[in-house]
């Protein structure tokens, strides 16, 4: 961090706290599961030829993909000890090559975009902000101030994203939580859905129902519906001890809902989409979360484990096992099902700032079968 501006302040390390447990397993079937090799990234020497790995810097968060011009970008909010700001990293997805950087006054967290739309969003969380950027160049076209400081100078942490119609939600990471509606026409507010709990995470729209589900850190998941923005049902787990939901992932053909929880009993639920119950749960420290239709499998990623894994979300027994000398932070995967890529982040020292640089890794999902 530069000697002229101070970001460490309480409030901000417990924000960015938060953000990076939230951005940051799983039962196997011992009598028939057979073993598969662990993929390792220790050494490039090790990596088998459907594996790549790149180091791209500190900070690195979410992604977003646009085939149409054969680029994906990736979030960095760089280093929280040494640098005001963040970056955009312009990549190209098939070598992983850096093709271009948009230098951000402010951090860069998560994103998203729509297929079709030649731009897309990035959350600037410790600043509660969201910004527009165009695709092609990278630059930032417009940015939306969702939360104003208190009389103690905070401000609510804007978290993860989802884009549905001519609307983006936008998850606080306050307590208490609420999600911010903006119009994507105007790129103005337009409403908040309130009383969500504490600590907005996760956010996804399901086809089949019609219906956003939002996970918080009071262990519930809303059912939200867009055309009321009303919290219409709250689903939990059913313990004792309340869940921190994070991220979601769904099969819309089997009303399967997939749930990755950061509490103490971490693990990965599967919630019945028809009834709202529990009905698997599979233990293991989760992230992110994706699941691939095309290949009836659910990837997760660990961060304390350092692995990310693949399931056959029939039986939920562990397919596949790559394993990190980093932590897998945030999981993208292409819409034909054949690509994962992963965010690989280094440890923090105490005062948040990285024992090295973040990686960028693309798994070929078509040669593992």
């Amino acid at each position: 961090m530069l000697k002229q501006k101070c970001f460490c302040t309480p409030r901000l390390l417990a924000v960015v706290a938060v953000t990076a447990a939230l951005l940051s397993g799983c039962q196997t079937h011992t009598a028939k599961t057979t073993t598969v090799p662990i993929v390792t990234t220790a050494t490039a020497a090790k990596l088998p030829s459907s594996v790549m790995e790149k180091v791209l810097g500190e900070g690195l968060y979410e992604m977003v993909l646009f085939p149409s011009i054969n680029r994906l970008y990736v979030a960095s909010a760089q280093s929280f000890k040494q640098d005001n700001g963040g970056v955009l990293y312009k990549v190209d997805p098939e070598t992983l090559t850096v093709v271009g950087t948009t230098h951000t006054d402010l951090k860069n967290f998560g994103m998203v975009s729509q297929p079709g739309k030649d731009f897309f969003y990035t959350t600037n969380s410790v600043d509660g902000t969201v910004s527009k950027i165009d695709v092609t160049s990278g630059k930032v076209l417009q940015r939306l101030t969702l939360s104003k400081k208190n009389d103690k100078g905070e401000i609510d942490g804007a978290r993860e994203m989802l884009w549905v119609g001519n609307e983006l939600y936008i998850g606080a990471v306050a307590n208490p939580g609420y999600i911010s509606v903006v119009d994507t026409q105007s790129f103005r507010l337009k409403t908040r859905i309130t009383h969500a709990g504490k600590w907005v995470t996760g956010l996804l729209y399901s086809p089949s129902t019609q219906r956003i589900y939002a996970g918080n850190g009071s262990g519930e998941i809303m059912v939200i519906n867009p055309k009321t923005h009303h919290i219409e049902q709250r689903w939990t787990s059913g313990e004792s001890k309340p869940n921190l939901f994070l991220n979601f992932a769904e099969d819309p053909h089997t009303h399967r809902l997939f749930v990755t929880d950061n509490s103490e009993g971490k693990a990965t639920y599967v919630f019945d989409e028809q009834t709202g119950k529990v009905i698997k749960k599979i233990p293991g420290d989760s992230l992110s979360i994706k699941f691939n239709a095309q290949r009836n499998e659910l990837y997760i990623s660990q961060r304390e484990s350092r692995q990310v894994l693949s399931l056959d979300t029939t039986t939920y027994a562990v397919k596949q096992r790559w394993h990190f000398a980093g932590s897998p932070n945030s999981l993208l995967l292409t819409d034909d099902g054949k690509t994962l890529y992963v965010t690989v982040k280094q440890d923090f020292n105490s005062d948040f700032s990285s024992k090295g640089p973040d990686s960028l890794v693309r798994i070929r999902l078509e040669t593992n079968k």
